[in-house]
């Protein structure tokens, strides 16, 4: 089981720009995240996004249409300059959950502009089949979460009892081995629980040979968000503490861990405009339950963006209200109802 929320299937006219569970995220870079599904295989502690069959504070699961992903897809890209474009599919869940993943890798490759196709993932779906599968539709790089290489210890880490890394590990070798995808290994530093399992990390990382034509490692920092799962006993490291500790590993291993946008020749380009400000009241038709618990899914009548209400329990679907723009950074939008 994946998850106990029911699965939304998100189709025209619901827009695929405005809301971060789902659809297309362009921040004003070259990089346009791809997100065409929200479920997990994994509940880990520290999950920024509260993913997985664990999950208790989501209440609609989304999967996207196809289809209407490279349609839309089509659209940004015709709009940001068809060059240079990497199609990162970076899920709040895990994409291996969504079952056309092959298909959106070689539909994302063939739009004029899109040259790299990358994804993020834990690997507990990998088989060498579907990395066959994805290393011949193209899929240029896969950033894989090695959080640890203690079974116990990723167990805990990922809240699961199945998860098996020495079968991802064995996998990671595969892909190097056998396939056309480049391999970078992408930890969380997790204080307090995985402190000793990194440096063990990066040794294996180097040993399997990852990062040929990307940097092989990029290890990320544990951060606390608001909906995000906080495990007991996990310290807090600041981003000096943390950026201190990369120079250490550095030194001790002779490998670049202190990654910048140049490593993966990420630059600034034209972004999607944004439409609604900040505090503007806007009339709203509301469309889809929520995401998390107490929210709706609304668009205006323009119907170029979708918008999460929040506090929206008592508003039923095809409800036609006004509603104030709370944030909008990146096009990314919450709002409240003004009932």
């Amino acid at each position: 089981m994946l998850s106990h929320c029911p699965v939304f299937r998100v189709e025209p006219p619901l827009p695929l720009v405005g809301c971060i569970a789902f659809g297309l995220i362009d921040r004003g870079t070259n990089i346009i995240q791809v997100r065409p599904t929200t479920l997990c295989a994994l509940s880990c502690i520290f999950c920024s996004t509260n993913a997985g069959p664990k999950s208790r504070i989501r209440q609609t699961e989304y999967v996207v249409s196809l289809e209407y992903l490279i349609e839309e897809m089509e659209k940004i890209v015709e709009y940001k300059g068809r060059y240079g474009i990497e199609a990162h599919i970076d899920t709040v869940g895990d994409p291996f959950t969504y079952p056309r993943l092959t298909e959106l890798v070689q539909e994302l490759k063939q739009i004029k502009g899109v040259e790299t196709v990358s994804l993020q993932t834990h690997g507990a779906l990998f088989t060498e089949k579907i990395l066959d599968e994805l290393s011949n539709a193209g899929l240029d790089r896969i950033n894989l979460s090695i959080d640890s290489l203690n079974p116990e210890v990723a167990r805990k880490l990922t809240d699961t009892e199945w998860y098996d890394i020495t079968r991802i590990t064995e996998l990671a070798k595969y892909i190097v081995e056998n396939t056309n995808i480049d391999l970078l290994v992408a930890p969380v530093w997790v204080p307090g629980i995985n402190d000793e399992e990194i440096p063990k990390i990066i040794q294996w990382s180097i040993q399997v040979g990852a990062g040929k034509k990307f940097p092989p490692l990029g290890i990320q920092k544990y951060e606390v968000h608001k909906h995000g799962r906080k495990p007991k006993g996990v310290k807090y490291v600041s981003w000096k503490a943390f950026r201190r500790k990369l120079e250490e590993w550095e030194e001790a291993f002779k490998v670049k861990l202190q990654l910048s946008k140049e490593n993966f020749r990420v630059h600034r380009r034209l972004m999607l405009p944004i439409p609604y400000k900040k505090f503007e009241t806007v009339h709203v038709k509301v469309m889809a339950p929520g995401w998390l618990k107490h929210e709706k899914l609304a668009v205006p009548p323009n119907n170029d963006r979708v918008i999460m209400l929040v506090n929206a329990d008592g508003i039923p679907l095809g409800s036609k209200i006004k509603a104030r723009i709370l944030t909008n950074k990146h096009n990314i939008y919450l709002a409240e109802p003004l009932i």
